[in-house]
C-alpha cells in the first residue's frame, strides 16, 4: 500500500513552478496548473493540496534555483526529494518538451519510485561548498588572465627565454617589458594587475577557506583526509564539501562510480567491451583526485611534509594512508611499465585513491553526528 496519498511533481523555474498530481495506489495524473516560484505561492499551493489530511510527497530537478524549495518544503513537514536530472528515465522516442509534459512525468515516476534522489547539504555544508567552488572560479579566472597576458606578449615578440613562467623570476622579468606605444604599455601593466588581483584573492581565499574547514564538524575528517598523498587543505575540504558524509557510500566501488571514475560499458551476448571513464557525477572532485594522483609516480616514503600533515590524525588513519602510498605508487610504476599512456595511469590511480579516501570515511564518520 502506498505511504502518501498524492505525489508532486514540480518543474521549477527562475519565475514559475509547473505542478502536477499523481494520486495514489495507481490513480490519475493531472496537471495541477503554474505557480510562482516564491515562499508565498508554496506555501499556498501545499495548504490547497493537503487538505483532509492527506500525505504528500514532492520532488522536483536539481538545478540552478538551488535547495531554497526543499528546505522550505521540509519546514512544512513535507516529504520532498531532489532528483538527479541525468537519472531520469526518457522515452527514446519523444521530442516533445514542455514545463506542463515535465512536471507531469516527474510526478508519473515519482509515484512508481523511478527517481534517483541526490544529496542535499545543510546550508553550513552548502556554504563551505559554496566557497571552495568560489575559489576554483578565480583560479579558473587566474589561468585565463595568464593565458591572454602571454598570448598578447607573444603577438608583440616578447618571450620569456627561461623554464618556467610565473616564478618570481618571472614576474621581475615582467617588470622590465617595454611597449613603444603608450596604448600598448597601458594595456600590459592591466593585464599584469588583472594577475596579480587574481593571487591576491586567491591567498585571501585560501585564509578563509582554512577558517572555515576549522570550524566545520567535519574538521576531523578533513585533517584525516589530508594525510593522504596529494592531498592538501584544499583537496580535502573540497572533497568533504562535495561529497559530504562518505558513509552514505556502501562500498567504495559506489564512491567511485558517483565521481565518475569507473569505465563506460557496452556489452550484448558474448561480447564485453569497456571504454572510457563514465565522467558522470561530481566532477570537481574529480579533477583533484586526478590531479592528485601524479604525486604516486614518485617512490613511497614518509617526506617531512606528509608527517606533518597526518601528525594530528589517529595511527588506524596514518595505516591506511601509509598503506595506499605503497600501493598507488607501486600500481603507478607497473602501469607505465604497461606502456599506459600517463594520464591514463593518472586515472586508474585516481580511482584507487578514491577507495583510501572512503576507507578513512568509514574509520573517522563514526565518532562525528551523521550529516543528513
Amino acid at each position: 500500500m502506498s505511504d502518501f496519498n498524492k505525489y508532486i511533481g514540480l518543474d521549477v523555474h527562475k519565475a514559475t513552478i509547473a505542478v502536477s498530481i499523481a494520486d495514489g495506489e495507481g490513480g490519475d495524473v493531472r496537471f495541477f496548473g503554474e505557480i510562482e516560484n516564491n515562499p508565498i505561492a508554496i506555501a499556498k499551493l501545499i495548504k490547497q493540496l493537503s487538505k483532509a489530511d492527506e500525505k504528500l510527497s514532492l520532488c522536483y530537478e536539481a538545478g540552478g534555483c538551488g535547495y531554497v524549495i526543499f528546505r522550505q518544503l521540509r519546514e512544512l513537514n513535507q516529504d520532498c526529494i531532489v532528483v538527479a536530472p541525468s537519472l531520469i528515465p526518457r522515452k527514446a522516442g519523444d521530442r516533445v518538451k514542455t514545463d506542463r509534459r515535465d512536471s507531469l512525468n516527474l510526478a508519473r515516476l515519482h509515484r512508481a519510485g523511478e527517481l534517483t534522489p541526490v544529496w542535499v547539504p545543510d546550508e553550513l555544508h552548502e556554504a563551505l561548498r559554496d566557497l571552495t567552488r568560489g575559489r576554483e572560479d578565480i583560479k579558473n579566472m587566474e589561468k585565463r588572465s595568464k593565458q591572454v597576458l602571454l598570448a598578447f606578449l607573444l603577438r608583440h615578440g616578447r618571450t620569456f627565454t627561461e623554464k618556467s613562467t610565473w616564478t618570481k623570476a618571472h614576474f621581475s622579468w615582467l617588470e622590465t617589458v617595454k611597449f613603444t606605444h603608450p596604448a600598448q604599455q597601458i594595456m600590459f601593466q592591466e593585464y599584469v594587475d588583472i594577475i596579480k588581483m587574481h593571487k591576491t584573492k586567491l591567498e585571501s581565499m585560501d585564509k578563509q577557506i582554512l577558517t572555515y574547514a576549522h570550524a566545520s564538524t567535519s574538521w576531523p575528517v578533513i585533517e584525516a583526509l589530508m594525510s593522504l598523498r596529494g592531498i592538501n587543505l584544499l583537496a580535502a575540504t573540497t572533497i568533504v564539501a562535495e561529497i559530504g558524509d562518505l558513509r552514505r557510500f556502501a562500498t567504495a566501488p559506489q564512491m567511485m562510480s558517483f565521481l565518475g571514475l569507473v569505465p563506460s560499458e557496452k556489452s550484448s551476448g558474448g561480447s564485453i567491451k569497456k571504454g572510457n571513464i563514465t565522467k558522470t557525477g561530481n566532477s570537481h572532485v574529480r579533477r583533484l583526485l586526478v590531479e592528485a594522483s601524479w604525486t604516486y609516480r614518485h617512490n613511497a616514503r614518509k617526506t617531512a611534509h606528509i608527517q606533518r600533515k597526518a601528525k594530528h590524525t589517529t595511527d588506524e588513519v596514518q595505516e591506511i594512508s601509509w598503506s595506499a602510498q605503497k600501493r598507488l605508487c607501486q600500481r603507478y610504476r607497473e602501469l607505465g611499465d604497461r606502456g599506459k599512456l600517463k594520464v591514463q595511469v593518472c586515472t586508474a590511480i585516481a580511482r584507487e585513491l578514491t577507495g583510501y579516501i572512503w576507507a578513512i570515511g568509514q574509520v573517522m564518520y563514526p565518532r562525528l553526528p551523521l550529516i543528513n
